[in-house]
């Protein structure tokens, strides 16, 4: 055979064979809400010291929230008031996703780095609450193709928002209720909305805000989960009974905030 037959040959047989190779399945992104009028309030980085001020503001004007969670970032999610806040949230119905273990830029990880940050995350929730997240929130809302393929195998859609409170950039709660206030006035058919428990001007002044002036507009403030479509059983793709604390449940030996 000819060396330029030769030559053919194996182009041909190392096309067929980077097709034959599996592609890696990506987990879907969704940037803003599907149904007409809803609005999800969503909250990052807890649970944090005024997580129930949160859950008891939603309570009292009769709506749902979402709370993307750490493991280890300002609290340990294992500590005894972390592990009494993540209850207190999903025992009134509002909906728990992951902001994985620490808080980390989740696109420079390794790929053993993101399943450690996403195994201890379903491995906490796990234990507390006897669910695994069906939603989960990139923190700083970063992420690559390695990201979305470790979502994708631990079978979690990608959350990300298209309102921006301003509260993490140290906007004054003027400036994030005028954000609030341009978006509503923009008329959208819908709103996804970050938002930070770990500010107290956050959940003293700025929701109690978003929460009038979103109602007053005419939105129905739900879940992620609803907001996309889904039914409140879709919020976690595993629901058994929690486990009972023992020395597994701690943050010691793990990555800790900002942390690979």
């Amino acid at each position: 055979m000819k060396v330029s037959a030769l030559f053919h040959l194996s182009s041909v047989l190392a096309v067929a064979s980077a097709l034959a190779l599996p592609r890696q399945q990506l987990a879907n992104v969704y940037t803003s809400c599907t149904v007409p009028n809803t609005a999800a309030l969503t909250f990052d980085d807890g649970p944090y010291i005024w997580h129930k001020n949160v859950v008891d503001t939603l309570d009292a004007a009769g709506v749902k929230g979402t709370f993307f969670m750490n493991g280890n970032n300002w609290d340990c999610i294992y500590d005894e008031d972390g592990v009494d806040r993540v209850q207190y949230s999903y025992s009134r119905g509002h909906q728990i996703g992951s902001h994985t273990w620490g808080h980390d830029h989740l696109a420079t990880l390794t790929a053993d780095q993101l399943e450690q940050q996403f195994s201890l995350s379903d491995t906490a929730f796990q234990k507390i609450l006897g669910v695994v997240p069906t939603f989960m929130r990139p923190p700083y809302g970063e992420y690559n193709d390695l990201v979305l393929e470790t979502a994708s195998n631990h079978n979690q859609q990608v959350i990300i928002w298209d309102l921006d409170s301003g509260d993490s950039d140290g906007d004054s709660v003027e400036q994030s209720e005028q954000i609030y206030t341009n978006a509503i006035d923009n008329n959208p058919s819908n709103i996804l909305t970050l938002n930070h428990e770990t500010y107290q001007t956050t959940v003293e002044d700025i929701l109690p805000f978003a929460i009038q002036a979103l109602q007053d507009a005419g939105y129905n403030l739900v879940t992620v989960a609803e907001c996309l479509g889904y039914t409140t059983d879709d919020m976690y793709q595993q629901v058994t009974e929690p486990s009972q604390r023992d020395d597994s449940w701690t943050c010691a030996g793990t990555p800790g905030p900002g942390q690979p």
